[in-house]
């Protein structure tokens, strides 16, 4: 692919994925997405660390201008790993709101049966990794008293990815645990719509979009405080600490039981996604 370009200069090469490779242009723009390779190896194959320690910082100083997806991967970009502070723009991902929106009844139920989905759910969606968390999010539903869990189904959404990062062998939980490995983007946002919450406890995020997708579509949010979560959902989720099981049940039991706060978490959550479009 590369080779197909080497012999040509162009005005401008925009990479979105991390790496310029050896494009000729009189100015470089690279999107940084974040930094997991260098602070979280473990949630990524060895491979792709050998190739990353090789060719990351070699090749990101030939950049004219940065993108990051946060203010917070910025800050890193400059503080931890010495990035020119003036290069470096932090543009915040979008949903599409013509799909991640509020359904009507009889759609959702039409899915609740396509996808074999519960009646009462609590929802995770992104990829079965370490980095997710999921094995403090499985511990958390365990915690949770026996009642919640025969009302509410705890339904993961994504493929499996690599290590030690997927809970589905979780012990005594039977078919409480609903494992669907891909769905369409209209699909995905339906079971949004369905859930009763949607729950992000990851360590580490660039900027996280399934938080916002699921405000989109009137679900209630629990996400992690750490990283960039905070700055991407501002008010209008409930925090929790990723490393600590209790905390994160406390506050799935607590959105479960508690219809006023649902209520107000859905209504922020609906206005805060409107800040984040693809235009």
């Amino acid at each position: 692919f590369v080779s197909r370009f080497s012999h040509s200069e162009f005005e401008l090469y925009f990479e979105p994925n991390f790496i310029p490779v050896k494009i000729r242009a009189k100015r470089i723009v690279t999107t940084v997405h974040d930094f997991s390779f260098r602070l979280f190896p473990e949630a990524h194959p060895k491979d792709r660390i050998r190739y990353f320690e090789k060719n990351f910082f070699k090749n990101i100083r030939r950049s004219d201008r940065i993108i990051t997806d946060s203010v917070y991967i910025k800050k890193e970009a400059t503080e931890l790993f010495g990035l020119p502070d003036e290069i470096i723009t932090p543009v915040h991902l979008g949903v599409d709101h013509d799909v991640f929106r509020i359904y009507q009844s009889a759609m959702l139920e039409s899915c609740r049966r396509e996808l074999g989905l519960p009646q009462k759910f609590i929802l995770f969606v992104g990829t079965r990794e370490p980095r997710k968390n999921l094995a403090r999010l499985v511990e958390a539903y365990e915690e949770l008293p026996d009642p919640v869990q025969r009302e509410f189904s705890l339904v993961l959404i994504g493929p499996r990815g690599w290590g030690e990062g997927d809970p589905t062998r979780a012990k005594n939980l039977g078919s409480r645990v609903v494992v669907l490995e891909y769905l369409d983007t209209k699909s995905l946002a339906l079971a949004y719509n369905l859930a009763s919450v949607m729950v992000y406890p990851s360590l580490y995020e660039g900027f996280g979009l399934p938080p916002v997708e699921a405000m989109a579509c009137g679900c209630p949010v629990v996400a992690s405080n750490a990283a960039s979560l905070p700055e991407v959902c501002g008010d209008a989720a409930i925090y929790v600490d990723p490393n600590d099981v209790r905390s994160i049940a406390e506050a799935m039991h607590r959105v479960l039981g508690d219809e006023r706060l649902r209520t107000d978490l859905i209504e922020r959550g609906l206005q805060r996604a409107k800040n984040f479009t693809w235009e």
